[in-house]
């Protein structure tokens, strides 16, 4: 394989290649007509359509930037973009090497999602200390690189060569068609399943609801695995209203979306969510799905009295017992709920393209075009 053998190429020792930002970037290279590579994690199966997927196992510690290296120095693509910090430490050495040219995604807050992770304190803090010199070094690296895309106005590096934000809109195509809702209630949650991000809140309110099911889709963290296995156990009804399907691709994943009645989003209150937009809120919406949320800015300012309902942050207990109250309102009166559905589509990225407002990701195509274009592109 020649150096340069694809026109981009995606590397992330972080992230598995079902990951939806993922997803969405390379559907917009290949749209544009780009020859695409992706290395990353998990199954070459689940990587995107029509592009060239290679996968490893996962591993951890300093292994996982040993990994970013060896898929740096297999990467043939002119244009390599990172999606992780390993992944843009190795990826920068490699342009530096070859020339070609390096994009940085940084699609969230590196230096405050580090708040969340219990392991940051182990060692006696060691590791919490290593993975914030990893992380400046990676701002560094993002703010030099030839284009750093962002997920949001407030995600750092705030001054970069060339600067693009990169919203995490839906793709309308990896999204089932909206449907009326199913006969029986049932919320959906897709996304990273871990206490912070609302598992066990969501469990609670669906324990308090007994009318509802739940479908979570994505993969456990380990860190709360033996926790969920002990509440399941203890809970033989609350077990059986409760599915979990694993990781899946966007596409596999949004199918549960048909005829779902409500979508989760119980981030609790950290440093890494507090000013978050994740992308299932806007998705939730083009599926249809009115938003359960806890009060947190900008979800609520998102979400407001039409688009679904806002609990207050606290405690797994409280904010389970404040979204199954009003759960159990819905599956006895459901008009008002159901009613929501129609603002939601108008709010959501199907209303925006109907009203004319471009797309961020063929904008980011066309960014990458211009790259390759470039005369210091080999």
């Amino acid at each position: 394989m020649s150096p340069t053998s694809f026109d981009v190429t995606f590397l992330t020792s972080g992230h598995d290649v079902a990951d939806a930002r993922l997803h969405r970037e390379a559907a917009a290279l290949v749209a544009a007509g780009l020859r695409v590579e992706v290395l990353g994690l998990g199954r070459v199966e689940d990587g995107p359509p029509e592009t060239s997927v290679r996968t490893w196992s996962r591993v951890g510690g300093a292994r996982r930037a040993a990994l970013a290296a060896r898929m740096a120095a297999r990467a043939g693509g002119r244009v390599l973009i990172s999606l992780d910090p390993d992944s843009a430490l190795a990826a920068h050495a490699a342009v530096v090497a070859s020339g070609r040219e390096l994009v940085v995604d940084v699609h969230e807050d590196f230096g405050a999602l580090l708040s969340d992770r219990p392991w940051t304190a182990s060692f006696g803090g060691a590791a919490g200390r290593v993975a914030r010199e990893v992380v400046r070094g990676f701002h560094r690296v993002a703010g030099r690189a030839a284009m750093t895309v962002v997920a949001d106005e407030h995600v750092p590096p705030l001054r970069a060569r060339h600067r693009l934000v990169l919203p995490n809109d839906p793709d309308l195509g990896m999204l089932p068609d909206p449907v009326d809702p199913g006969s029986s209630p049932r919320a959906l949650y897709v996304g990273d399943v871990r206490a912070s991000r609302g598992l066990f809140a969501m469990l609670e309110a669906v324990r308090g609801a007994p009318q509802w099911s739940l479908d979570i889709v994505g993969p456990v963290a380990p860190a709360d695995a033996d926790a969920l296995a002990e509440t399941l156990a203890a809970d033989t009804d609350l077990a059986g209203r409760v599915t979990f399907h694993g990781r899946r691709p966007p596409r596999k994943a949004w199918r549960l979306a048909s005829g779902a009645w409500v979508g989760m989003l119980l981030l609790a209150d950290t440093p890494a969510f507090r000013d978050a937009l994740p992308s299932k809120a806007g998705e939730y919406l083009a599926c249809g799905l009115p938003i359960v949320t806890t009060d947190l800015p900008r979800q609520a300012a998102l979400v407001g009295d039409s688009l679904g309902v806002v609990v207050p942050t606290g405690t797994d207990e409280a904010v389970g017992a404040a979204v199954a109250e009003h759960l159990r309102a819905w599956a006895e009166d459901p008009h008002r709920l159901h009613a929501m559905r129609a603002e939601a589509l108008e709010a959501s990225v199907r209303g925006r393209r109907e009203r004319g407002e471009p797309d961020p990701y063929a904008l980011f195509a066309d960014a990458v075009l211009e790259l390759l274009a470039s005369p210091e592109t080999p």
